[in-house]
């Protein structure tokens, strides 16, 4: 939930007519990443649960990616996108071994 509400936050600078694009599709792909594990966490199977927690990652690398290119067009600055990308990087690492613990 904290990644989805620092995008939200981020997004805030985006210019206007980005609103129903890039910045819909980063808070869309940001809010997947908890949504998909609380939706996975309901299934009552321990394979669809870690096949929710693969889509949430796959979310984060969509975020990763469209903050490269929110970068490219001079919405956020290169130190706010690395500033991201580590925390993307940190929280596919948390979901990644929660899956692994998983029996």
């Amino acid at each position: 939930m904290e990644y989805a509400d620092n995008i939200y936050d981020l997004t805030m600078k985006f210019p206007k007519e980005e609103k129903y694009n890039l910045v819909d599709q980063l808070r869309r792909a940001a809010l997947s990443v908890p949504n998909n594990i609380a939706e996975g966490s309901g299934t009552g199977t321990l394979r669809s649960f870690k096949s929710f927690l693969d889509i949430s990652i796959s979310s984060i690398y969509e975020t990763v990616n469209l903050l490269h290119f929110a970068k490219r067009r001079g919405y956020i600055s290169d130190q706010e996108r690395v500033r991201f990308y580590k925390k993307a990087e940190t929280l596919v690492k948390k979901i990644r071994t929660f899956k692994n613990k998983l029996k």
